[in-house]
Formats: C-alpha cells, sequence, structure tokens
C-alpha cells in the first residue's frame, strides 16, 4: 500500500504529478490559492514530472483565447515551467497495469505518475479523482486533490482550538 504521506515527507523528496489544471493554477493565475505547492518544486522538497505528451498539453492550453497570454506570456511561462520540471522519458512500465480514465486525455498523467515512480498525482479533475476508489493504485502512487496537497505540507490545516 502507498505510504503514509508523513513517511513520503520524511523519508525523500517527494516525486508529484500535477495535472494541466493544477498547472495553470501554479504558473499562469499568479495570485493562486495553490502557490505554496509550487514553493514545495521551487525549493526542492518535491521533484515536479512532467513527460513529452503532458508537456505538449500544457503548451497547446497556454495558448487558450480563454487565458488571453500572448506568444510572449506562452513562452515565459513554459520556461518557467521547464525551469522545475523533470521530463520522464522512461520505457513505460507494461508489467504496471492502471486503471482506465473515462475521459482518454487524462490518462497520460496516471501513466506519468506510475512511470516516472511518483508518490503522488494532484488533479482537480472527477474522473481522475474517481479512480482514487477501490485498490486500483495501492502501492503505486496517490492522486490527492490540490487541497490535500496543500494539506501535506500544512497549508490550510486548521488548529484545533486548545481546551
Amino acid at each position: 500500500p502507498p505510504r503514509p504521506a508523513e513517511e513520503v515527507l520524511m523519508s525523500h523528496h517527494v516525486r508529484v504529478v500535477f495535472d494541466t489544471n493544477v498547472l495553470l493554477s501554479l504558473f499562469v493565475f499568479k495570485d493562486s490559492r495553490f502557490a505554496p505547492l509550487r514553493g514545495e518544486v521551487v525549493c526542492g522538497r518535491w521533484i515536479a514530472l512532467t513527460s513529452p505528451a503532458c508537456l505538449a498539453e500544457f503548451r497547446r492550453v497556454l495558448n487558450y483565447p480563454l487565458f488571453a497570454l500572448d506568444e510572449a506570456q506562452q513562452e515565459s511561462t513554459l520556461a518557467a515551467y521547464l525551469a522545475l520540471v523533470q521530463i520522464v522519458e522512461s520505457e513505460p512500465r507494461l508489467d504496471v497495469i492502471l486503471p482506465k480514465c473515462k475521459d482518454r486525455d487524462d490518462q497520460k498523467f496516471l501513466e506519468l505518475a506510475r512511470d516516472g515512480r511518483a508518490d503522488w498525482l494532484v488533479s482537480a479533475d472527477k474522473l481522475v479523482l474517481r479512480l482514487r476508489r477501490g485498490r486500483h493504485l495501492a502501492g503505486l502512487f496517490q492522486i490527492l486533490t490540490p487541497d490535500e496537497a496543500l494539506q501535506k505540507v500544512g497549508v490550510g490545516v486548521t488548529a484545533s482550538p486548545s481546551a
């Protein structure tokens, strides 16, 4: 089974995959309440992982008119991400069977977490989060919401009042 979060945090650098929506929060929306997650990568406690397929999706999404990023802003955002991330180009671990995500576009994040030997996949996608049910990922990696990842670093946790 996956190791308790405290053990992961204490034993080594946390290897983490952020899905595209989380990346947008971390790199496009500068006032994001999830900024402490980026801080964990910047200071070296977390190792962010990506793959060529995940990187291509991020690049494509940065170009969406919704975000109104000109070419220079897209390139600087991508450069900021590339300066912090480790690209995983290893052979797929075909001996490790993953559950199938209903949205095939999200399968690449599960594969990256598996192949990059991630501790956590941080996602806000409901279809990805649904895969946490059951024991499909036992012993591989945990899927966390951004709020759960914040709690792992002690942000957003309210202390219980003392009696």
